[in-house]
């Protein structure tokens, strides 16, 4: 490693030149004086133009401060339940702006009498024209004019409308939210461009060397086969042609009804905002009450983990220039995992997740990054032909999914499979006290620091509602992660473990072993050497 050497600046030492030293003072002084003040003495500081306290007393002739004081009120979810079923739900936060939005019990695990592909539809088609704002553009100025921002999310069990902004408009952002949800319009030419968007997010996500959206959506069909979860996320190409007006506002009109939405706020007064949901919520009337559509029961079957194996041999695209970078092979392997509502494992299931961790092979490493979680000790450090492994948790009110994502170069499928199984079929066993604690600690940090975030707060206070009926302060979880133990770990890996595999591979899987002898391992639980056994 070559030594760089600094040069210190002339006024910066105490051996300089007497020349440079009378120039830098601007007099002359004694020998002893000189030497004195060429040091760093408070001398030095007494050159300035002004004298400063210092910083152990207080600045003359300022008021006193006054602290705010912690109460109990001040931080509690406020909830009321509208007699139509509507909930409203606020929190208190200071500052400028605040994040207000709607929470609906809806998505793709809803769809089973339905084209699959619905949600992912209202996902394009929201924030268009509605009955109050029906200008091309216009609802995302009339957002623009309250300094907002706006956003809407399907995921599978939850739909999102949300918007921050200004906190004196709040009044006018619930009207333009309830627009969206309740009135739009949805035309034949914004439908047409719903169905563009979805067929070129399609072609983008086969030409993307990045994997992951895909073996999301993948391992959630294999694991729930043809139920619930299982529906796909993203609308299959097939279905585009089969998803019109008339079907879109028959899932509205049976899904987005009062006793599944939440109304949500998160730095607004509670009762502006239940004056302003009443207003808009509930005086005025959604749209499809003009339409004739059908009356379709909602499908609220409990999801039925099946595992299962899902193989796609394809070519996957390289990284684009020069990266250097392989073509790389993907597997996900799957177990059912602990729900978020019904039982005290949810909690430990999170901390097993943080345990084992991981990343990619160049992540720039350090402890927030995961470098000393299993995935890491175990598989990166040690296989230096894996690219990356990581581990999911994906909780819903009445089921889980523990997922572990590998990749690796083609010729080394099998023995990428062999090692992750192995890992999987070892979670509970010689669990260090040191990691623990890692993996706790991390888990408290990760959960702080995302609730700085207003929309963050804002998301999993209406979730926690939709699931639970109320939200759970910061403080019990993490006191509860604290009490996670050692036994609870092994406890939760032993449900784990004794589900089906779940098995997901794309790109060259030419080497993948059968899901007959994943299954085989991972019931053996080895220990010691892993090659060789399939």
């Amino acid at each position: 490693m070559a030594t760089v050497y600094y040069k210190t600046p002339v006024i910066m030492t105490s051996r300089l030149p007497s020349v440079s030293c009378l120039k830098y003072f601007g007099r002359k002084k004694s020998l002893k004086e000189l030497n004195t003040s060429c040091k760093f003495s408070s001398k030095i500081e007494n050159t300035c133009s002004f004298n400063q306290p210092p910083l152990t007393e207080t600045l003359p002739n300022l008021p006193n401060v006054i602290y705010t004081e912690h109460k109990l009120h001040n931080v509690k979810t406020n909830i009321t339940q509208l007699p139509c079923g509507i909930r409203v739900a606020s929190e208190v936060a200071y500052g400028e702006f605040c994040t207000v939005g709607v929470a609906i019990n809806s998505g793709c695990r809803y769809e089973v009498k339905y084209p699959s592909g619905v949600n992912h539809f209202l996902e394009k088609l929201a924030f268009n024209t509605t009955s109050n704002f029906p200008g091309d553009n216009e609802i995302l100025d009339e957002i623009e004019k309250y300094n907002g921002l706006c956003d809407a999310q399907c995921s599978r069990d939850v739909v999102l409308y949300a918007a921050s902004a200004n906190r004196k408009y709040v009044d006018n952002i619930i009207k333009v939210l309830a627009d969206v949800v309740l009135r739009p319009r949805i035309t034949e030419d914004e439908v047409m461009a719903a169905s563009k968007a979805i067929l070129f997010e399609h072609d983008t996500l086969m030409i993307r060397p990045e994997q992951d959206q895909l073996l999301e959506n993948l391992v959630h069909m294999a694991a729930f086969q043809q139920n619930t979860l299982g529906l796909s996320k993203l609308c299959p190409t097939e279905n585009v042609s089969k998803i019109n007006r008339q079907v879109l506002l028959t899932y509205l009109k049976n899904h987005y009804v009062p006793e599944r939405i939440v109304v949500g706020g998160v730095g607004v007064d509670h009762q502006q905002l239940i004056d302003s949901v009443q207003k808009y919520f509930v005086d005025e009337k959604p749209i499809w009450n003009n339409e004739k559509l059908d009356t379709i029961s909602i499908d609220n079957s409990i999801p039925q983990y099946t595992g299962g194996i899902i193989k796609e041999d394809c070519d996957i695209p390289a990284f684009p220039g020069p990266s250097g970078l392989a073509v790389l092979s993907h597997v996900m392997i799957g177990l059912e995992s602990i729900p978020l509502v019904g039982t005290n494992d949810f909690v430990p299931s999170c901390v097993l997740n943080l345990m084992m961790g991981g990343g990619g092979s160049f992540s720039a490493g350090g402890p927030g990054k995961g470098m000393y979680t299993r995935l890491y000790r175990n598989v990166l450090n040690r296989y230096g032909w894996l690219y990356s492994a990581t581990a999911y948790n994906h909780a819903y009110t009445d089921t889980g999914l523990f997922c572990i994502h590998a990749s690796a170069e083609p010729q080394y499928v099998r023995d990428m499979v062999k090692v992750i199984v192995f890992e999987i079929a070892n979670m509970a066993s010689n669990i260090q006290r040191e990691e623990l604690a890692r993996a706790k600690k991390q888990l408290q940090s990760l959960l702080l620091m995302n609730l700085e975030a207003r929309p963050i707060v804002f998301e999993d206070m209406v979730r926690q509602i939709l699931a639970c009926g109320y939200r759970k302060r910061p403080e019990e979880l993490l006191q509860e992660i604290e009490n996670v133990t050692e036994d609870d770990i092994v406890r939760i890996v032993k449900k784990i473990v004794d589900t089906p595999l779940t098995v997901v591979a794309r790109g060259n899987i030419s080497k993948l072993p059968l899901i007959e002898e994943m299954q085989e391992l991972i019931n053996t639980k080895p220990k010691g050497k892993i090659f060789g056994r399939f």
